[in-house]
């Protein structure tokens, strides 16, 4: 508060002195009165001052002292003390001008009163004065001719008094560094309530909690979103208050040992994710989630976790719209494309149909040409299912290295056809490795590694990957590897291909984004092959991402989950009997 950085800063111990001192004389005051009504000594009243003001304005102060100085103290000691400074100035005057013989009694508590208060400095000091001043000049009319030796010596008095308490006070206490530890408190208070106005006013939702989980901070936009109101929340477990559900179909709400807020605070990782929220009211809100671990930088310490979300669900629905037309439309042109596909296709039969060089080399382009416009319908049409979760998928227990040695066989024209060497290495921990060159001959035993996955997905992924290294790659050879431990089980594909800029590759799987060089504008593509990849190796809980440097070569890694060969058993079991049940 500006006050604070007004006055000046004394020890508490003066703070309580001065109020006991101003409770004392305002309870003296206020006794001298009702003495004098009860036993109607209306001499010693009139001796002393003690009339029906006193008993108002002394009433007041205790009323405030007693009371309304403790509410006040609370948001600020300096402010409490300050009005109490002011309002005892109005009281002590007004037996001092009343009293018919007790004006030195008087005089040498108003000289102690404000002998106590020079110890905070110059505005109070002035206010004292002023007050002092602006009560004579009522008491006298504004009138100069009216001013009598008693209210001379009452001005004279307080200024005397004021300008001794000063000096006093001010070699004890009012000293510049009593100065700068005030402006620097009311400076702390103004960032204190700056920092509040801040984090109140932002339109995002910001919820902090303490390392148990507990709300310790929640913004006006949380409150909103979440449904609970800020004084509600502060204290309570962040999970029941921002309620996040798991499977958007089902309507399954996270388990709280699964909260986003638990990961972050036992592994003191970000987690960024766009989730849906159940707020009080029970409506489902889409959000965009952040949630970061507050640390302290000197011991490195967690000391709590901050989120930062905002309403999505206006652009959710936009997406879903744009997913739905891409969809349909992708889904409507097929046709069409399927048919004039069909028809060059006939032409170019010379069983069907005679035509010379030059028309029959129109009409190759033209296939061509709707064969790569088809793929990108099939490609707008994957990616569109692939974002809104409606990718079929039928997993089952398949034995990779298997898979991929039978899939690598399948592949393996494409790249001969180009002119590259093809080699499957397969690599366990347990030092069982071999090689299978372009003739098939393994050198030795295949581990085997179990996983659960759709085939049909996880051999499009492969084969997409496969055919971008082999389409890049002018010379050389490529690699499809298989590789894993007890967790995971992972297939690299590596090419001795141009290579990719280091910043271009942490874009590869964003859709439509294809890297801007020469040789990617002489190839062409849609930019969503490796868009698709992602989304279908994240069905089964894996993940893929890229290593590349210019001019050595890319190598592209895809991880699955491994299943045991016990827990594969036991799977292919429970698959087998469900059948059966459902024919019984």
């Amino acid at each position: 508060m500006i006050l604070d950085e007004l006055l000046e800063h004394v020890p508490k111990f003066w703070y309580r002195l001065h109020y006991i001192v101003l409770t004392a004389v305002n309870a003296l005051l206020l006794g001298g009165y009702l003495f004098t009504r009860f036993t109607d000594n209306t001499q010693l009243a009139d001796k002393y001052g003690l009339n029906d003001a006193l008993l108002v304005l002394a009433g007041i102060n205790l009323l405030y002292l007693l009371i309304v100085y403790w509410f006040v103290a609370r948001v600020s000691l300096t402010l409490a003390t300050f009005a109490a400074s002011f309002m005892i100035v109005l009281p002590l005057l007004d037996v001092m001008d009343q009293t018919n013989s007790g004006l030195l009694i008087y005089l040498v508590t108003w000289l102690g009163v404000g002998f106590l208060e020079g110890m905070y400095g110059i505005p109070i000091l002035i206010g004292t004065l002023l007050v002092t001043f602006i009560y004579l000049l009522m008491e006298i009319q504004f009138d100069i001719a009216n001013l009598t030796s008693h209210y001379t010596i009452l001005l004279i008095s307080a200024v005397v008094v004021l300008i001794i308490a000063y000096f006093f006070w001010r070699n004890k206490f009012i000293t510049e560094s009593s100065r700068q530890v005030n402006k620097l408190s009311g400076m702390l208070k103004s960032n204190e309530q700056q920092s509040e106005i801040l984090v109140q006013s932002i339109t995002d939702g910001i919820i902090a909690v303490d390392t148990q989980g507990k709300i310790t901070l929640i913004n006006n936009a949380a409150s909103q979103l979440t449904g609970w109101p800020v004084a509600e929340a502060l204290g309570l477990d962040v999970r029941p208050v921002l309620k996040l559900v798991q499977d958007t179909k089902s309507g399954a709400v996270i388990p709280e040992s699964e909260h986003p807020f638990n990961s972050v605070i036992t592994r003191q990782q970000q987690v960024k994710e766009t989730l849906q929220l159940i707020n009080r009211q029970n409506k489902n809100i889409f959000i965009s989630l952040a949630i970061s671990p507050v640390i302290l930088p000197k011991n490195n310490q967690l000391v709590g976790a901050v989120a930062v979300f905002r309403d999505v669900s206006k652009e959710k629905a936009e997406e879903q719209q744009r997913a739905d037309f891409i969809s349909t439309a992708s889904h409507e042109m097929r046709t069409p494309v399927a048919a004039i596909e069909g028809y060059l296709a006939l032409a170019l039969n010379d069983k069907v149909s005679k035509i010379d060089n030059n028309a029959r080399e129109f009409l190759a382009k033209a296939h061509l040409s709707t064969q790569h416009l088809g793929k990108l319908f099939q490609d707008l049409l994957t990616s569109a299912k692939a974002e809104d979760g409606r990718l079929t998928s039928h997993p089952d227990i398949i034995e990779m290295g298997g898979f991929v040695t039978q899939l690598a066989e399948d592949l393996r024209f494409s790249a001969e056809k180009k002119g590259l060497k093809m080699e499957l290495v397969i690599n366990s921990n347990a030092n069982s490795s071999g090689v299978i060159d372009t003739s098939g001959g393994m050198k030795t035993i295949q581990p085997l590694y179990y996983t659960n996955i759709d085939p049909d997905r996880v051999r499009e992924v492969i084969t997409n990957v496969f055919d971008n290294a082999v389409k890049y790659t002018t010379e050389g050879q490529v690699i499809i590897g298989i590789t894993g431990n007890d967790q995971v089980v992972q297939i690299k594909i590596s090419d001795t291909g141009p290579g990719i800029p280091e910043e271009d590759v942490p874009h590869l799987f964003q859709k439509f984004y294809r890297v801007d060089n020469s040789s990617t504008r002489a190839i062409g593509g849609t930019g969503l092959g490796l868009f698709i990849c992602k989304k279908i190796v994240e069905l089964y809980n894996g993940n893929i991402w890229a290593e590349s440097k210019l001019g050595e070569g890319s190598t592209f890694y895809i991880n699955f989950p491994r299943l045991s060969a016990q827990r594969a058993q036991q799977l292919k079991s429970q698959a087998q009997i469900k059948p059966a049940q459902a024919q019984t």
